[in-house]
């Protein structure tokens, strides 16, 4: 290939995940083996805690992250609400100059931009996904609705509740080994956070190891929980120890599934950082 083209190669392999776990780090020492030093350069693209890239075996098996490969990170956390509503209007507006004379403001009311931000966790295709599924949410009720004819927060709350649909879609091809023991410990979040602690946010410790730990890491990577924040001090109790915060997937707790006297704190707020630190949060499976 690189004499071919009289210069570097590039080989992209996507969606690794789809490989068994035992034979990932096998499939990657093979094909960098096959690169390195012949101008072919590769770059893999999968989902971090469904992967496995490197195997402390003798001889070693595949490739080390710092020594024989970059990570790079496609998706924005949502601790960092305000960089990542800059970076999601900036595609909607990007998407508008496509369609002139059409502008964020003249289709979408602000509350509905937050409340977007929030439904897709943060993830670019989920982004757009629900805000296509929310502009046919308007286009139904039509334009002399008594919610005007903008895109509003109420419109994306009941596009995200279709969309669940492709998210678990997604969530049966990308969790075949172990799909019936994240299903479980899924339903045991959502059971959690909508029947006992009523807010779409909570709390597990840092200390948290094992197959739960696993299980909270793979639900992440298959955007049904959301990280928050990564640092937390309880108001009380629990004298300095460190938690994690995450969000249950908004799909969960609105459109037909809404949930009577729910606490959705605010990622935009001011005082959401005061509003997580409660003992009533803290989930341990």
């Amino acid at each position: 290939m690189s004499k071919a083209s009289e210069g570097p190669s590039f080989l992209v392999l996507d969606d690794l995940y789809h490989i068994r776990k035992a034979d990932q780090a096998k499939v990657i020492d093979y094909f960098h083996r096959v690169a390195k030093g012949n101008g072919l350069w590769l770059k893999i693209g999968t989902i971090k805690h469904r992967s496995r890239w490197y195997e402390h075996s003798d001889p070693p098996m595949g490739m080390k992250l710092g020594d024989d490969a970059k990570e790079i990170n496609l998706d924005m956390s949502l601790e960092k609400f305000e960089t990542l509503r800059d970076f999601l209007r900036g595609i909607l507006q990007n998407l508008m100059l496509e369609t002139p004379p059409l502008t964020i403001k003249e289709l979408v009311n602000p509350t509905a931009i937050d409340r977007l931000i929030i439904a897709s966790g943060g993830v670019t295709r989920d982004f757009i996904g629900i805000f296509s599924g929310a502009i046919s949410q308007a286009r139904n009720r039509g334009p002399k609705h008594h919610r005007g004819p903008k895109l509003g927060a109420e419109d994306v709350n009941l596009a995200t509740g279709d969309y669940d649909s492709i998210k678990r879609e997604e969530f049966k091809l990308d969790s075949d080994e172990d799909r019936e023991r994240l299903e479980v410990d899924f339903q045991k979040v959502v059971s959690f956070c909508t029947e006992k602690s009523k807010c779409n946010v909570f709390l597990v410790s840092q200390k948290l190891q094992g197959d739960l730990r696993d299980s909270l890491d793979q639900l992440i990577d298959l955007r049904l929980i959301h990280p928050v924040k990564s640092r937390v001090t309880l108001k009380r109790g629990a004298a300095g120890e460190l938690f994690e915060a995450y969000m249950l997937d908004l799909s969960q707790y609105t459109a037909a599934r809404k949930v009577h006297q729910f606490d959705l704190v605010d990622l935009s707020a001011s005082d959401k950082d005061e509003k997580i630190r409660r003992s009533s949060l803290i989930y341990s499976g």
